[in-house]
C-alpha cells in the first residue's frame, strides 16, 4: 500500500490539512483539491489510485462530481470513497448507487478511515492469480483483472470485480450477506449488510447487456448464489 496516490477533495481547509497529514503519516502520496475544477486539474497532472471525496462542496457537489468521475472512461475505474456528515441510510445507499466504493460518515476516526482506504485499495488491485475462470462464455482473468462476456469486455468497478471473482470461484454455493462481506470486503472492515445488495445490483446491471445477470441469483431468506442453471 505504500506510495499509493490519494486525491483528497475537501473544501474545508482545516479538514483537508488534517486528512493530508494523517495519510502522509502512513506513507500515502497525497494531493488535495478544494473543488471539482481543481480536482480535474490534479487528476490531469497525475492519476490517483483512490479519491477521497467530500459530499458537500461549493459549485459542483460531491454527488454530481462522483457521477462525472464514474461516467468518464478515464476515471470510472478509480476507487472512490465518499466522506460526509450525512449519516442517514438513504444517503449512504444513494452514494453507493452513484458508484462509490465506500462511504465514511463524519466524524470518523483516522484509524477507521485508513482501514477503509486500505480495504478499497486491496479490492482494486489484481489478485496476482494466474488462473482464468470461465463459465458459459463469461470469463474472469485474475492476472489482468479483466472480465469478458463472449469475447466482449465487461466494465466493472473494483468491488463488482471482486464480487464476480468470488462468486465465479465458488459456483452453486449459497452465501449469506455476512459471508459475502467477510470474503469480499474483509472481516476487519465495518460495512452494512445492505451494501452487498447495492453492489450486487451494480454487478447485475453490468452483466445484463450480455445476458449473464441471471447467474447472480437471490436465494430468498438466505443470500446469493452464482449458477448458470436457472
Amino acid at each position: 500500500m505504500q506510495n499509493k496516490k490519494i486525491l483528497v477533495i475537501e473544501d474545508e481547509a482545516s479538514i483537508r490539512d488534517m486528512l493530508r497529514f494523517a495519510l502522509e503519516r502512513v506513507d500515502f502520496l497525497v494531493s488535495v483539491a478544494a473543488d471539482a475544477p481543481s480536482a480535474r486539474l490534479r487528476i490531469a497532472e497525475s492519476r490517483p489510485d483512490l479519491i477521497l471525496l467530500d459530499w458537500m462542496m461549493p459549485g459542483t457537489s460531491g454527488v454530481d462530481y462522483a457521477r462525472e468521475l464514474k461516467a468518464a472512461p478515464q476515471t470510472r475505474d478509480i476507487p472512490l470513497i465518499m466522506v460526509t456528515a450525512r449519516a442517514e441510510e438513504e444517503d449512504k445507499i444513494r452514494g453507493l448507487n452513484i458508484g462509490c466504493d465506500d462511504y465514511v460518515s463524519k466524524p470518523f476516526s483516522f484509524p477507521e478511515l485508513i482501514a477503509r482506504i486500505q480495504a478499497v485499495l486491496r479490492r482494486s488491485m489484481p489478485g496476482g492469480e494466474e488462473e482464468r475462470l470461465a463459465v458459459a462464455g463469461l470469463q474472469v482473468d485474475a492476472a489482468s483483472q479483466r472480465v469478458t462476456a463472449k469475447g466482449e469486455p465487461v466494465r466493472l468497478g473494483p468491488t463488482e470485480y471482486r464480487l464476480l471473482h468470488f462468486f465465479i470461484s465458488h459456483p452453486e454455493r449459497v452465501y449469506t450477506r455476512e459471508q459475502v462481506l467477510d470474503r469480499v470486503w474483509g472481516q476487519n472492515v465495518y460495512v452494512e449488510e445492505r451494501t452487498v445488495d447495492v453492489h450486487i445490483r451494480r454487478l447485475r446491471k453490468a452483466l445484463e447487456p450480455f445476458g449473464y445477470d441471471g447467474m447472480i441469483q437471490t436465494v430468498r431468506g438466505t443470500g446469493y448464489r452464482f449458477s448458470e442453471r436457472v
